[in-house]
């Protein structure tokens, strides 16, 4: 029954990537079709939430899921404002100002980031396992964004640096909610995450412009950008991570890579080359070779009962 628990983790894991890999050929459309990229950040996070407490009420009128001690859900909410927010702000700045491909290579660090930091809190070497999988994504990371083909003079530099944070406050979210508690449910901490990540985003950002004349309506692309980037991932990370750790959960996110790259040739056509195509061929490599039992795994974490 833990087999079966941990593969449908990792699936679940799996598809909140896959869905978040949508979101910057989703926002850069959504710009090109003359929106403001602080409405859409906002539009993102809100329609997010909003869909978020609608499936929480809906299901608490058959099974009552938002409950929670006053220690989790302050750790809940600060998981949302840093992890989620944050990153929502960071990762969308960066993609004002670069292409889709090289925006999500500098989020995708966030990979040997949060391995870093949970071997920093297990006082251990990473495994033979993840320094492979990690060797093999960071190969397959250069190749499949065309690093090797580009002009990095003409790259903003606003654009690294805002980039380059996402990717910071992305593996805190990863390795901050690796500590919660299995048993908590779902949908009640995505909804928290969400309300706290909406509060962040008005403290920081505001609303933006709604002014704009796009073919697709306002609320159209928001609501794209909500269920791609809201709801699936964090109701897919909610539940996985806590039960494979965030270590392997980290890496079997780097699936949001060549799915941003394919979506980004599919809907913006950026180009794709065989070198693209074999860094993602590496990138899947490292997604099995992660599959090897870590020291890190939910099994043995080490003070996961404290937060119970």
């Amino acid at each position: 029954m833990k087999r079966k628990t941990n593969f449908a983790a990792v699936l679940l894991v799996l598809l909140g990537a896959a869905s978040y890999g949508f979101i910057s050929p989703i926002f850069k459309s959504a710009e090109a079709d003359g929106w403001d990229g602080y409405a859409l950040t906002f539009m993102q996070v809100s329609t997010g939430a909003l869909l978020l407490w609608l499936l929480l009420l809906v299901r608490s009128r058959f099974k009552p899921s938002l409950k929670m001690s006053g220690k989790v859900l302050l750790q809940v909410v600060v998981i949302g404002a840093c992890g989620l927010s944050l990153t929502t702000i960071l990762y969308n700045r960066s993609l004002s100002h670069l292409d889709a491909s090289m925006a999500i290579v500098l989020l995708f660090q966030y990979a040997w980031i949060t391995i870093l930091l949970e071997s920093i809190r297990a006082k251990r070497w990473p495994s033979r396992g993840e320094w492979l999988a990690v060797c093999l994504i960071f190969t397959g990371t250069i190749l499949a964004v065309g690093l090797l083909e580009k002009d990095l003079g003409r790259v903003s530099a606003d654009g690294l640096l805002y980039g380059l944070l996402s990717a910071v406050s992305y593996s805190l979210f990863f390795f901050l909610a690796g500590f919660l508690p299995e048993a908590l449910e779902s949908f009640a901490k995505s909804a928290v995450m969400s309300a706290a990540s909406l509060g962040l985003i008005l403290l920081v950002q505001g609303t933006g412009s709604f002014d704009g004349s796009g073919s697709i309506p306002l609320w159209v692309w928001g609501l794209m950008l909500g269920a791609f980037g809201t709801v699936l991932p964090t109701l897919c990370f909610n539940a996985g991570i806590p039960k494979i750790g965030p270590g392997l959960a980290a890496l079997l996110g780097s699936l949001e890579l060549p799915v941003a790259v394919l979506a980004a040739y599919a809907m913006l056509g950026e180009p794709l080359s065989v070198w693209q195509c074999a860094g993602i061929a590496l990138i899947v490599a490292g997604i099995m070779a992660a599959q090897e039992r870590r020291p890190g795994s939910a099994e043995s974490r080490p003070g996961s009962e404290e937060l119970r």
